[in-house]
């Protein structure tokens, strides 16, 4: 902005938040303007995972490496080098109303920002559709299920909401929370495709690239009594090869996959149907009146960043970060024959105009040994890594997530302590080797 003037009301603010930005964390945590205060000075350093002290430089030896969280750290280096221009100062006066001018609750200039993405992406059609908005991914789908399910007939059976393993566990965990009378979870969709009736109406999760594994997915279900959910929230470049324009009836993406900022609470649902879109946002009315137009603003500031460089800059960063975790981890369990992951084929992405190497925000990984019946136990008894158990996602416990998403700090530890578990594996065959052959090698 030009002119002459000089920060009169927003100083102080700037200055206070340029303060905090300052203090030190040796590299490995953060001090943030909520943070906790101590002794009435300054907010207090949030340390990383294994990582402790005043000022976090105290390497915790025996802790936990934590690969089961996606919080979507691995952002934050491309939000430090952007500071000035993502930064958000918020008036004290800044939208105290429930709604907008125009008795809208969404931002004008956000939903503009948000078709301008997808369209730049190539990753979603959004002419034609309409756009709600909730409290990131978790509020829409509910929202979603509930506007697929609804009947004016009472004496109608509950619709069966489906999904195929392995699936996101937030699917079953909020529908059983929530016992509508118009929606039941009924588990693995292949499952029921073998034993449903063909009149029952079924809502199918559909996640695309799907939530442990990576793979693209579509619905199983088909027919006029079919309806789909796609929770879209991976389909960005940094994630997956981008192949055409997603086009299905009802999409759902986040702001915490787009730009790592999990805490903002933002997401977003594409809907072709009007009325589907009127109960969507019915849902959304009655639970929380809206969303907070704080999270709008910071939202809006975020999405203009992305939009300076067409989206390629952070795109590339966040690609070339997960391709290159990726390749580490592939790298020492290729060496294991205990240990297995999913396989991801190199695709042509329409985005990068190239054919472009995996970087899943996840790796999904299976103890092959047959003592190794639960490979969460495993990693953790063994390695001291604790990821997410198969069993949550409808699968076996012979299967464990862990993400690749968290802070660098976090991914390190992670490598280093399956290396050595490799390495100890590859030891244990050395000595076996030698004891068979008559020698006994330490």
């Amino acid at each position: 902005m030009g002119g002459d003037w000089e920060l009169s009301w927003s100083k102080r603010a700037a200055e206070e938040a340029e303060h905090v930005a300052t203090i030190s964390c040796s590299g490995h945590g953060r001090a943030y303007l909520d943070g906790l205060i101590l002794d009435g000075k300054e907010p207090v350093c949030e340390c990383n995972s294994c990582y402790g002290g005043r000022d976090c430089s105290l390497f915790l030896t025996g802790c936990a490496a934590n690969a089961d969280s996606g919080d979507p750290y691995f952002l934050e280096p491309f939000w430090t080098k952007h500071a000035s221009k993502s930064a958000v100062l918020v008036a004290g006066w800044h939208r105290m109303s429930y709604v907008f001018p125009d008795q809208s609750r969404i931002s004008a200039e956000l939903e503009r920002h948000i078709r301008e993405i997808h369209t730049i992406v190539g990753n979603a059609v959004t002419e034609g559709r309409y756009i709600v908005f909730g409290a990131g991914s978790t509020q829409l789908l509910n929202a979603a299920v509930n506007a697929l399910s609804t009947s004016n007939n009472f004496n109608s059976s509950p619709s069966s909401v489906v999904a195929s393993i392995p699936y996101y566990s937030l699917y079953q965990m909020q529908t059983e929370f929530f016992r509508s009378m118009d929606y039941m979870f009924q588990g693995d969709a292949a499952l029921l495709q073998n034993t449903s009736d063909a009149t029952k109406n079924v809502v199918e999760f559909v996640t695309s690239p799907n939530n442990p594994d990576g793979q693209l997915k579509k619905a199983i279900f088909q027919g006029p009594n079919a309806k789909a959910i796609y929770d879209r929230v991976y389909y960005w470049p940094h994630f997956t090869a981008i192949p055409a324009p997603a086009d299905d009836d009802l999409m759902i993406f986040t702001i915490s996959k787009l730009t790592g900022h999990a805490g903002t609470r933002f997401g977003w649902a594409l809907v072709k149907d009007e009325s589907v879109y009127q109960r969507m946002t019915q849902h959304i009315l009655m639970s929380s009146l809206g969303i907070s137009r704080d999270a709008q603003l910071r939202a809006l500031k975020l999405l203009n960043v992305v939009l300076e460089t067409g989206g390629r800059e952070i795109f590339e960063f966040g690609y070339h970060t997960l391709k290159k975790r990726w390749e580490n981890l592939t790298n020492i369990l290729s060496l294991s024959n205990r240990f297995t992951l999913q396989k991801i084929e190199p695709k042509y992405c329409n985005f990068f105009k190239n054919i472009r190497d995996p970087s899943p925000a996840y790796a999904w990984v299976k103890c092959e040994r047959e003592e190794d019946k639960d490979c969460y136990e495993v990693l953790k008894q063994e390695a001291n890594v604790y990821g997410r158990p198969g069993a949550e996602f409808g699968a076996e416990d012979r299967y464990v997530r862990l993400t690749l998403l968290r802070s660098q700090d976090d991914f390190d530890l992670l490598l280093q302590r399956l290396n050595q578990l490799v390495l100890d594996e590859r030891k244990s065959k050395i000595i076996i080797s030698s004891q068979v052959g008559g020698q006994y090698v330490t």
